[in-house]
C-alpha cells in the first residue's frame, strides 16, 4: 500500500483529490496544510463523513506552514512516503498584485521546502514520483489560435503566475541536479464542489439563484467575454492517477525532445473551451432562472488579469486520457449539489 503526500490537502483541489485517491486506491493519505485562508478543515471533514470508518484511517493530518523547513518533529509525524503532491501554494491572482511577497515565500520558499524534504527522502529511500501542480498562467495570456503546449515560453502576467512559474523551475532544477522523479502538470479553470464562494462558477450560481446581475469581464468594447477551458476537479484527480499509474505508457510514447530537457509536463484540459458569458449562462440554465448580465472591462482598468487563456490537452490525449464528463454534465451536478449545500455559498 502507497502512502501519499499532498500539501495544501485542506484546500480545494487537493480536497478533492484526497477523496478520489482514496475512494479509488487502496492508498494512504497524508494531508499537509497551514489552515489558512485556502484551507477549510471543514472541506476534509465533508468529505470523510461519506467515507468508511476504515477508509477513514488511512486520512492523516498534519499542521505545517511551508514557510518553514520541515522539521524532525513534522518529518516524524509524517513518516515515510513514496509518493507527494504539491498542492500547496497562494492562488489569489489580486491578493498577489497587492501582496507580492507574499506569494514569493508562499510559491516559492514554500516549493524549494517541500523539495528539499523530497530530496532526502529520494536519497535514503527513492522516491516514486514528485508532482508539482502548475498552472495555465505562467504562460500568460492566449491570442485566438494559440493554445500553449506543455513547453511554451512563460510569459507571467502577475505575481501570482510569476511565483508559480518560480516553483516550476525550482522543481524542474531538483531533477535535473538531484535526479528527483518530478512530474509537472498544469491546470485552468478548475471547479467543483465547496469551491470558495469569491469565485467566478459559486458566484454565478448566487447570482442566478437570487436574481442578482453577474459581470461578465471583457474586452475593452465590452463585445467578447474572457474564455478559459474549465475542468471539475475531479478529472484534475483522474488525470493525476493515471499520471501515475502509466509511468511505463507515458516514457514509451512522450519521446518528443526538449533540447535535452529530462522533467515531463503534462496539461490537464477541461473537455471544452467555454467563453464566461457561456458559461454562466449553462449556470443559470442549471439553477432554472434567467441570466442576468452585464459585460465589464476589467482588465484594462487592473493590469495583472487576462483575457484568454488555453492550454493544449492533445498530449494527455495521446497518453489515452480525457475528461470522462462533459462539462454541462458537470456544471449541473456542481449547480444540484450547492444549492442542496447552501453553507458553502457562505464565505
Amino acid at each position: 500500500m502507497k502512502k501519499v503526500l499532498i500539501t495544501g490537502g485542506a484546500g480545494f483541489i487537493a480536497h478533492h483529490l484526497i477523496y478520489y485517491l482514496i475512494t479509488n486506491t487502496n492508498w494512504s493519505v497524508i494531508s499537509l496544510d497551514r489552515l489558512d485562508y485556502s484551507g477549510n478543515l471543514n472541506r476534509l471533514d465533508n468529505i470523510l463523513s461519506k467515507l468508511s470508518n476504515r477508509d477513514k484511517s488511512r486520512v492523516k493530518v498534519v499542521y505545517h506552514d511551508l514557510k518553514s523547513e520541515i522539521n524532525p518533529w513534522i518529518k516524524k509525524d509524517i513518516g515515510n512516503v513514496d509518493i507527494i503532491l504539491h498542492l500547496a501554494a497562494g492562488s489569489h491572482v489580486d491578493r498577489s498584485i497587492d501582496y507580492p511577497m507574499e506569494f514569493v515565500l508562499d510559491n516559492v520558499v514554500g516549493t524549494a521546502n517541500i523539495l528539499e524534504y523530497a530530496r532526502q527522502i529520494n536519497e535514503s529511500k527513492k522516491l516514486e514520483r514528485f508532482v508539482y501542480f502548475s498552472t495555465d498562467e505562467v504562460f500568460g495570456p492566449a491570442p485566438k489560435g494559440i493554445d500553449y503546449n506543455e513547453n511554451d515560453r512563460y510569459n507571467s502576467t502577475n505575481p501570482y503566475s510569476a511565483t508559480k512559474a518560480g516553483g516550476e523551475e525550482l522543481a524542474v532544477a531538483y531533477e535535473n541536479t538531484y535526479n528527483l522523479p518530478v512530474y509537472i502538470t498544469h491546470t485552468m479553470n478548475v471547479f467543483g464542489e465547496r469551491q470558495h464562494p469569491e469565485k467566478f462558477i459559486p458566484k454565478c450560481i448566487i447570482s442566478a439563484r437570487d436574481g442578482l446581475i453577474v459581470e461578465i469581464h471583457s474586452n475593452k468594447n465590452k463585445t467578447k467575454a474572457g474564455s478559459r477551458h474549465y475542468i471539475h476537479a475531479s478529472d484534475v484527480a483522474d488525470g493525476c492517477l493515471f499520471l501515475i499509474k502509466n509511468r511505463k505508457k507515458i516514457i514509451k510514447k512522450n519521446k518528443i525532445d526538449y533540447g535535452g530537457a529530462k522533467c515531463p509536463k503534462f496539461n490537464l484540459v477541461g473537455p471544452i473551451e467555454l467563453d464566461n458569458l457561456e458559461l454562466a449562462k449553462l449556470i443559470a440554465k442549471s439553477v432554472g432562472k434567467k441570466l442576468k448580465y452585464k459585460m465589464v472591462d476589467f482588465h484594462s482598468s487592473r493590469p495583472g488579469h487576462d483575457l484568454r487563456y488555453a492550454l493544449d490537452g492533445n498530449l494527455m490525449k495521446k497518453l489515452g486520457w480525457k475528461p470522462k464528463v462533459s462539462i454541462e454534465e458537470r456544471i449541473d451536478q456542481v449547480v444540484n449539489w450547492t444549492l442542496k449545500n447552501k453553507r458553502w455559498l457562505k464565505i
